[in-house]
């Protein structure tokens, strides 16, 4: 069963960044300035939607020291907020590089692995049980799907520093799915 989701959700990451270039989700033209040579669509669309799946995890991460009820699972979720909240500033710094201005093209769109606003107005009415239950599978969820982005980013993005950003990241979802595992 886990190969299968395992198939299927690659599959998802593959047909998200193809159906975001098909779909009119590619990256805005800036109207100053082209983008530099080195970024193509793929890094591009990477970015745009790397940041709000990690603006919307954060959202998630912000509420757990109020409402989580195990302490080793309030632990992993501040380590996580921080690691969000440094991806965010690297993301946002090399969307400026890009050239490409911030239009954000994924406002409003629940893609596969996001934080939904929905899932974020229920963990503010539970608590304990429900709250960590709820909080570990949408983050599950994200990590998941950010580490195949960022495995479809290493492939067919072009510009080298989209490319070590994702491969850092990776890296770094492995180890927080690794340490989840452990906490709950």
């Amino acid at each position: 069963m886990q190969l299968r989701r395992n198939v299927l959700t690659r599959r998802t990451a593959a047909a998200l960044l193809l159906g975001l270039s098909v779909a009119g989700c590619t990256p805005q033209p800036s109207a100053g300035r082209p983008a530099p040579a080195t970024f193509n669509d793929t890094d591009t669309a990477w970015i745009q939607l790397m940041i709000p799946m990690d603006e919307r995890a954060s959202l998630l991460t912000d509420l757990v020291p109020a409402r989580a009820g195990r302490p080793a699972l309030a632990g992993w979720a501040e380590e996580a907020g921080r690691r969000l909240k440094d991806e965010l500033v690297d993301l946002r710094e090399l969307l400026e590089d890009s050239g490409v201005p911030d239009t954000r093209p994924h406002e409003g769109h629940n893609m596969p692995g996001m934080v939904t606003l929905d899932t974020v107005r229920r963990a503010r009415t539970v608590t304990g049980e429900s709250f960590d239950r709820l909080f570990t599978e949408s983050l599950r969820a994200h990590l998941v799907q950010v580490r195949m982005l960022c495995a479809s980013e290493r492939t067919s993005g072009s510009a080298e520093r989209a490319k070590d950003l994702a491969a850092v990241i990776e890296r770094s979802v492995a180890r927080q799915i690794t340490r989840l595992d452990a906490v709950t």
